[in-house]
């Protein structure tokens, strides 16, 4: 008897898993039903602010396979049609398409891959015309629209987080005033205060306006009702575009209201092959769901494109009868603005503390090549490693280019749970053009070796 495959959202997780899941299993062995609400399928979000800015085209570009790519796959994708009903019970959905007719359709597998939606700070004027969240592409085509305007010449950014310093970087671009607005200590709030600090010099720099501390009261509008200006407690700041980079959550009102389980964060739980929890035909997965940090223990949400396409394929290889799970993450992200390159990995301190752990950091300037080599650029990395083991717990990385990428190497040590000693000696690639003899990365291990060895001395 053919089977039925439902997917709930048709970007990165759920067209994964259902293209995964045809591979695996013929159309007369498993009839897969897509629903996406939007009018795009299969898009890269993670490129909308460099779009935006001029350095690639969009927005078809940016959609790494079509509707109609997917149907010629045996995969029944319907677009500009939204599930409003999960009955867990009957297993069955609801959806209503765009001219507001609804209908059920059964399922024997489930994916729910609803994706995150953009935090909007409950403030008088979020929803004026000139305030734009970066998320979806109309998004990007309406920020585009916005810019193409007459007069747009001030742009406040509220929020330093990763969207926040991109589409800063798009809107310098297009020759605006630019001001950040941040209620963090320092932008980037996923690095140390001492991290996030070099970050906001740089951005300084570059001529962008860097307000911290400071919560966003309200949107004040004009005659003509669209947005002029971002208030907050001491200060108005003038606008004629404003940009929302405060972040997202789990897109999840769905699936609560279906009873599924929702984790401290408000994302999915799910085991390890991305079933979710007490359902044996439910799934879930993207930035939708809660993931295990592998280095603190914890559930996270964290909304990446590298996450949610691994869960689809790791859904659908299950669906379609092999095996396989998502063990974790350990946090590793980089962003750039300009051209001053953000990375991380693992805790940072704060991060660090609240599991429990005691730790030592080290704190090293380097050169991406070698310093004599031409355009030798600096570097600062912050690392972190357990008391008395010298586990590593968090790399962090600014710098200018070849900067980024080295936090790869964290990544990999973190998950082999390598400590920092073991790092000295690890065998990377060395040449004057790539990097000094001693790696960033590596001096930065040596002198947080030292520092826990010093520890233990010291009792």
């Amino acid at each position: 008897m053919t089977e039925r495959l439902v997917v709930i959202g048709g970007d990165a997780a759920g067209m994964s898993a259902a293209s995964q899941a045809r591979r695996r299993r013929a159309a007369d062995d498993l009839e897969i039903v897509a629903f996406e609400r939007g009018r795009h399928t299969s898009y890269s979000a993670c490129g909308i602010p460099y779009w935006i800015g001029g350095d690639t085209a969009g927005p078809d570009a940016l959609v790494a396979r079509t509707a109609e790519e997917h149907r010629e796959r045996d995969i029944d994708l319907r677009m500009g049609t939204e599930v409003v009903d999960i009955d867990l019970a009957a297993g069955r959905v609801r959806a209503r398409d765009a001219d507001g007719r609804e209908e059920w359709t059964g399922y024997d597998h489930l994916v729910v891959a609803t994706g995150a939606e953009p935090v909007r700070p409950p403030v008088p004027g979020i929803d004026a015309p000139g305030v734009h969240g970066v998320q979806t592409l109309d998004d990007g085509e309406r920020v585009l629209a916005s810019l193409g305007g007459v007069g747009v010449r001030r742009a406040v950014v509220v929020g330093g987080g990763y969207i926040g310093v991109e589409m800063a970087e798009a809107l310098l671009k297009h020759g605006l005033d630019v001001t950040l607005v941040d209620r963090a200590e320092q932008p980037m709030s996923t690095l140390d205060p001492d991290m996030g600090r070099l970050v906001r010099d740089a951005m300084e720099g570059l001529g962008v306006r860097v307000v911290s501390g400071a919560a966003v009261r309200a949107v004040l509008t004009g005659a003509d009702g669209r947005a002029r200006a971002v208030a907050t407690d001491d200060a108005e700041y003038p606008a004629d575009i404003v940009i929302l980079g405060i972040g997202v959550r789990p897109g999840t009102a769905l699936a609560r209201d279906a009873g599924l389980p929702l984790g401290a964060h408000g994302g999915l739980l799910t085991d390890l092959a991305m079933r979710v929890r007490g359902q044996e035909r439910v799934w879930a997965g993207g930035d939708c769901v809660e993931v295990l940090n592998l280095v603190s223990g914890d559930l996270q949400h964290i909304a990446l494109g590298t996450h949610a396409n691994k869960h689809g394929r790791i859904i659908g290889t299950n669906i379609g009868g092999g095996y396989a799970t998502f063990p974790g993450v350990v946090g590793t992200a980089v962003s750039k603005v300009c051209d001053v390159e953000i990375a991380r990995t693992g805790l940072k301190e704060s991060q660090a503390r609240r599991a429990g752990l005691r730790y030592v950091t080290a704190v090293i300037e380097s050169t991406s090549r070698a310093g004599y080599y031409p355009d030798a650029d600096p570097m600062t990395v912050k690392m972190l490693a357990e008391r008395g083991t010298g586990r590593l717990l968090g790399l962090q990385i600014v710098g200018r280019e070849g900067a980024a990428k080295r936090v790869d190497v964290g990544a990999v040590a973190l998950t082999a749970r390598m400590t920092v000693e073991d790092m000295v000696a690890l065998d990377l690639g060395y040449a004057p053009p790539f990097s000094p003899v001693w790696d960033p990365v590596l001096v930065a291990a040596r002198k947080a070796a030292d520092a826990v060895a010093a520890d233990v001395r010291a009792g």
